[in-house]
């Protein structure tokens, strides 16, 4: 009998292929009839993992539809149907090429979706700091992935050739030492006095800032502006939900300097002005995150955290950049906090001077009257109370 007959290579593979796509592209159709009928992820995540082993087959009847092949040429005395070692030498080059061009893809196609234009003085520093990374980083992914695969091709396995024992060499190992460590010192240091530059602020700078207290929660930002005295008054955890539910912040009223503090639905800061943000959580962890000026930190239930930068372009200004009107900045939750994390966004705009002091005037205290006549009973009771107890003990 001869196998050839009844085997044809070609054949084989069409038959294979068309049954491939013929069964991937009904999968396909059903997974997205389930999507759009919003019948859950189940169908679409069943099609992908159907998909994945509907590959696997695939790849498996490749390798036995091959090893017939191979078969035949043998028992027709001819000599080996394929080389393997060349055509996986041809392989490693084929994954160089495609390799390289994926990641040519994923800077040009991904690159530009990484981060917004950077509006903060840090942020250009910041920035610099990340692509100095960028382009060193990609320059020894490429080189060392040329020679990886290349030689791959290149030292692939002959009868003719034999391999030659290189257990060692004292200057390459300096060299792969040496350069990698100075290339690290310097992203390190280069890193370190950015950071220095961020958060090691003298008291005058402090000082000199405008001083926003954020208070997260689920699933919302409580913002509230410093008063005339630029000082944010104490909070006490202990008050959260006091003076019959209207302290939701837990607000200390014997600090006076919470009378003067400005309750607000947007953050509105003046360009070219440092700004000082304290953060804290009254739940669970948040991260106070706004993409534009490079910050992110922390918001941790019980202890304070923060961070102060200068933004440097005005929200009308960047709408011009981006030519967008309906561009704003905005203040996000860069954790997941629960069900609706992404809900907690807040606006933020950056404005002139003038506009600032302008809407700094049109804002109202959060300290109501209401508050304030729920804390003089408290402390009218409290008095009394204490006095009942001075006159049980004559």
């Amino acid at each position: 009998m001869n196998i050839k007959k009844y085997l044809n290579f070609r054949t084989a593979l069409s038959f294979t292929g068309l049954l491939t796509l013929s069964v991937t592209s009904v999968m396909a159709q059903e997974a997205v009839d389930a999507a759009t009928k919003h019948e859950g992820l189940g169908k679409v995540v069943s099609y992908y993992v159907l998909l994945f082993l509907l590959a696997c087959m695939f790849i498996g009847i490749i390798g036995k539809v091959l090893q017939v092949y191979e078969l035949t040429k043998k028992i027709q005395g001819k000599k080996e149907g394929i080389s393997w070692n060349k055509f996986n030498g041809v392989m490693f080059v084929a994954a160089l090429i495609i390799g390289l061009y994926g990641a040519y893809w994923s800077f040009s196609v991904h690159g530009s979706q990484i981060l917004p234009q950077a509006a903060s003085e840090h942020g250009k520093a910041v920035d610099t700091m990340f692509n100095t990374t960028v382009i060193i980083t990609t320059i020894v992914f490429v080189l060392t992935h040329i020679a990886l695969f290349i030689f791959a091709y290149k030292y692939k396995f002959k009868k003719s050739k034999k391999a030659f024992f290189y257990p060692h060499n004292n200057t390459l190992e300096k060299y792969w030492t040496i350069i990698p460590a100075i290339a690290l010192t310097i992203l390190v240091l280069m890193g370190f006095f950015i950071w220095r530059g961020i958060f090691n602020l003298t008291d005058d700078q402090i000082a000199k800032a405008i001083k926003v207290d954020v208070t997260a929660q689920q699933f919302k930002w409580n913002v509230r502006y410093a008063g005339a005295d630029n000082e944010n008054g104490k909070k006490n955890f202990k008050l959260i939900g006091s003076l019959n539910g209207l302290n939701a912040l837990g607000l200390d009223l014997s600090d006076k300097r919470n009378y003067d503090d400005l309750t607000v639905n947007e953050i509105v800061l003046p360009v070219g002005k440092p700004v000082r943000f304290s953060l804290t959580s009254i739940d669970v962890l948040h991260s106070f995150y706004m993409p534009h000026f490079r910050v992110q930190m922390n918001c941790v239930p019980g202890m304070p955290t923060f961070f102060q930068f200068t933004p440097d372009i005005t929200t009308a200004e960047m709408r011009e950049k981006l030519n967008d009107p309906n561009f704003d900045y905005n203040l996000l939750c860069a954790k997941i906090c629960g069900g609706s994390h992404y809900n907690m966004k807040f606006v933020v705009r950056i404005v002139s001077e003038g506009e600032y002091q302008k809407w700094l005037k049109e804002q109202k205290p959060i300290v109501t009257e209401d508050m304030i006549k729920e804390y003089q009973l408290a402390l009218e009771k409290e008095s009394n109370g204490i006095g009942n107890k001075i006159a049980l003990n004559n």
